[in-house]
């Protein structure tokens, strides 16, 4: 950990003059025609002003409305530095220490180790240390709409079962910052969403940021996720009237627009302004290397960066020997990046309403080697070319099974293995026939929801809904005394990890009822 400080702390100022808008906008342009996207924000602060925005497309794709300035995006795991921050806030005011037990705020908080109950500190809860694997638990905050309460997430944590020891490597996770935010709201007297506002979006101004629960049609102008189909971009899980206080919020329900995130990006890049949101002891901590994060294959060929760790909320590195600080943030149908080159006082912000995890990488990266290595002449076409040739590899590597061939489970088909069935912190699923086919229903995520299907002599579950894009295999088994076990497992290896199925072990509690 000494070796990472240091190697952080002798990255040298990297000074070059600000590239002219025009190259800004082609990156941008050919981004958004390239990944044919509905809606894209970007803005790039330098020096403390705002140098460069942009906005492109739709905030509903077909619907007329515009992007701009204003425009609300979900900036997802990009939360996680707001309540990061707020922590800090609290941190200062003397409410809390980062090295407090976590028990000390939350009482009923467990892990699976009593040791580890024990000795996870608050600042544990924000570094991916926790021995969970990758994404452990999320089918309790995604996809939503779901039941899950915060107050599940604290009980179902001391089921799921560690991969690796305490402290030992880095996993990232969501369910901790969701302790986090609560931690916040026990050492800070108020919600963890009446303290984002009052800790943060107040005294910085972020006036169109929205958490916990708000009216949509009082608010207005939100940017609503979409997904790609052949026939264009499609409106996926639209927000309804009432926009409701989501359980993930400390970890990824916050939204803000292009201004709100300039003005959050002004913050941290001028750490001299007064008055000061955070004193310079917080600042440090929050950007210190807490946790070393491996440095990908990409990262040295794109970048060549020799050290990579996480800090609180953000992400530490280096670019063509530049410091960078940065997160990103996914949802289904939502992308965002924020880009801070600290010794440079510039910031990156993208906002993204559609399928943008390519859009997002390749155009971050153009636009952060106009500051670090402008001499390369970073284009879109050559970063998506290498995207598109890394990616080729990865699908030879790992390819996905052909399933084309699916066809329903016969009624009877699974009669052996039928029945209600119970996870430890998932809660109750049913597998039950149902007008001829057999389906497959989870009590308190009602998105996932659909019908198994045979592929040859497997098992797999269609969902009904076309946005929940993972689908899991079904294996059964028995346990000792004959009762069916049930586990899943991806279909696609590739799919997002926090459709964690590898996680979820059920057993058959009940048989079906009234199945037809």
């Amino acid at each position: 950990m000494k070796h990472v400080l240091v190697c952080l702390a002798l990255l040298a100022p990297v000074a070059h003059a600000a590239p002219a808008n025009d190259a800004f906008d082609i990156a941008v342009e050919q981004t958004f025609e390239r990944y044919r996207l509905p809606g894209l924000a970007v803005g790039v602060i330098r020096d403390g002003d705002i140098v460069y925005t942009r906005t492109l497309g739709e905030r509903e794709a077909g619907g007329g409305g515009k992007i701009d300035n204003d425009t609300l995006f979900k900036i997802a795991s990009n939360s996680k530095a707001m309540t990061a921050g707020v922590l800090a806030r609290l941190v200062d005011a003397g409410r809390l220490k980062w090295d407090d037990p976590v028990l000390k705020h939350l009482p009923q908080f467990r892990m699976h180790d009593p040791w580890v109950t024990q000795q996870m500190q608050v600042r544990d809860l924000l570094i991916h240390n926790s021995g969970l694997g990758l994404g452990a638990g999320d089918l309790m905050l995604w996809p939503e709409p779901n039941r899950f309460t915060r107050a599940d997430i604290i009980a179902g944590l001391q089921h799921l079962k560690p991969t690796h020891s305490f402290r030992a490597d880095y996993a990232y996770d969501n369910l901790l910052y969701v302790v986090a935010g609560e931690v916040a709201a026990a050492a800070g007297g108020a919600s963890y969403e009446e303290l984002v506002k009052r800790e943060l979006f107040e005294p910085l101004g972020l006036s169109r940021c929205q958490v916990g629960e708000w009216n949509r049609t009082e608010v207005g102008n939100v940017a609503q996720p979409h997904m790609r189909t052949p026939q264009g971009n499609r409106v996926i899980r639209e927000d309804g009237d009432i926009v409701p206080n989501v359980t993930s919020m400390a970890a990824g329900g916050i939204r803000c627009s292009l201004d709100d995130m300039l003005a959050w990006m002004r913050m941290w890049l001028s750490p001299d302004a007064a008055p000061a949101w955070l004193s310079p002891v917080q600042r440090k901590a929050v950007w210190t290397a807490h946790m070393p994060m491996p440095v990908s294959a990409r990262m040295r060929a794109w970048d060549n960066t020799h050290v990579s760790a996480y800090g609180y909320g953000w992400r530490l590195s280096d670019v063509d020997g530049a410091w960078k600080v940065a997160h990103t943030g996914t949802l289904a149908g939502m992308y965002s990046s924020v880009i801070l080159l600290p010794d440079q006082r510039t910031g990156i912000v993208i906002l993204i309403n559609g399928e943008g995890e390519a859009a997002r990488t390749v155009l971050g990266q153009v636009l952060t080697k106009h500051f670090t290595d402008p001499q390369s002449m970073p284009t879109v076409a050559y970063y998506a070319g290498l995207l598109d040739h890394e990616r080729a590899g990865e699908r030879a590597a790992k390819p996905k099974p052909d399933t084309r061939h699916r066809v329903p489970a016969g009624a009877r088909s699974l009669d052996d293995w039928t029945g209600h069935y119970q996870d430890p912190w998932f809660g109750k699923v049913a597998l039950c026939r149902d007008r001829g086919q057999v389906r497959f229903a989870s009590e308190r995520s009602p998105m996932l929801t659909g019908t198994v299907m045979r592929v040859d002599t497997r098992w797999l579950v269609d969902w009904d809904d076309e946005s929940v894009d993972a689908e899991p295999w079904l294996h059964f088994g028995t346990a000792s005394g004959g009762v069916a076990t049930l586990t899943l497992s991806h279909v696609d290896p590739d799919a997002d990890f926090s459709y964690d199925y590898q996680n979820l072990a059920f057993v058959r509690t009940a048989s079906c009822y009234g199945g037809r």
